[in-house]
């Protein structure tokens, strides 16, 4: 799973997760409002899903969790 890191800079993952949501073609529905993962409302915890979002659909390579060092990967499942 690719998620964000807790301390990034918030301008960071905000500008990762417009990308991821936008034209990196994650799909973030889940994450709108009333969508099954809306809650916790925060911006690490949206911006971890639409990271693990693009990632999965990008074919898991570990480039593809970067988000200008605002993400990393993890081996246990963050739910």
């Amino acid at each position: 799973w690719c998620v964000a890191k807790p301390h990034a800079d918030q301008a960071v993952l905000s500008k990762g997760l417009n990308f991821a949501c936008g034209e990196g073609g994650a799909d973030c529905a889940a994450i709108q409002n009333g969508g099954a993962c809306y809650n916790p409302p925060t911006l690490i915890a949206h911006a971890s899903y639409a990271f693990n979002s693009y990632y999965q659909i990008k074919g898991r390579n570990y480039w593809n969790c970067y988000f200008q060092n605002a993400a990393l990967l993890v081996v246990t499942d963050p739910s």
